[in-house]
């Protein structure tokens, strides 16, 4: 551990049990490895990390218990082909635009209408609505950068009255998906890209800056910010981030970065 950072254990953890996550730190486990054998939720925080003023999220798995893509896909009737795709995405084994236009290409033919049915019955994760709503109670912005699509983000954003959304733009031609994205493809490297440009737009630095995401291609923007959070993640961010949140709701990112639950 660097000098000057700070290790912050989920808030139930007794004394004794502290005791021994630092005996195993001092003992160079990484922090994956001390959450995965503790069952804690931690976070490593750097010396540099200010008090946040901004808060990137992705979207799917993170805000919502759903990756929107196999929803509409199961709508298509193509859900198994897709979820295998998006499986390995999320990993880190495929690339990512190339799985996205082969995903996509499969909702060809779904009728524009489906968006709002799978919408309507995605639900947000749990603590989600009420970690907004601190964050924003602290006059701290918030925004979703998501490889998904911007018909969901617009309307999660609004629901949870974030300041900010980016995602791609599904095409569509005559009240059906083409299978195709309308302009350039919104995906990992543009997430970083985002959250360094919302940073520099708020006059902020990056060390005031927290992303929070659960897929691979969340990790450039999880390495850009001031901490990055990993969200019930893939093994692979966990690995990599500077937080891990793999048991509690996402109210325990207020935990992290100094916030009360409550008034």
């Amino acid at each position: 551990m660097t000098p000057g950072t700070r290790l912050i254990l989920s808030p139930t953890v007794n004394p004794e049990r502290q005791h021994k996550v630092e005996e195993a730190r001092q003992q160079g486990r990484s922090l994956w490895e001390l959450s995965k054998s503790f069952n804690l939720d931690l976070a490593l925080i750097p010396s540099h990390f200010q008090p946040p003023r901004l808060v990137v999220f992705d979207m799917d798995s993170t805000l919502i218990q759903a990756e929107v893509i196999d929803e509409l896909a199961i709508e298509a009737g193509v859900g198994d082909r897709v979820k295998l795709i998006t499986e390995k995405a999320m990993q880190g084994e495929l690339n990512f635009d190339e799985s996205l236009r082969a995903r996509v290409a499969l909702l060809q033919g779904l009728p524009e209408t489906a968006l709002q049915k799978v919408f309507n019955r995605i639900s947000l994760n749990p603590g989600v609505a009420e970690c907004l709503e601190r964050l924003r109670s602290h006059g701290i912005k918030t925004a979703i950068a998501s490889g998904g699509f911007r018909y969901f983000a617009q309307l999660f954003a609004a629901r949870l009255q974030m300041d900010f959304y980016f995602a791609n733009e599904l095409e569509i031609q005559t009240g059906v998906l083409t299978g195709k994205i309308s302009g350039e493809i919104l995906n990992a490297q543009t997430k970083a890209e985002i959250l360094s440009t919302l940073a520099r737009q708020l006059n902020l630095s990056l060390s005031q800056v927290v992303a929070v995401g659960d897929g691979a291609n969340d990790l450039p923007m999880l390495r850009a910010a001031g901490l990055g959070v990993a969200f019930h993640a893939k093994e692979k961010v966990q690995r990599e981030a500077g937080a891990l949140i793999n048991f509690g709701t996402m109210e325990t990112l207020l935990d992290f970065i100094g916030i009360s639950r409550e008034d």
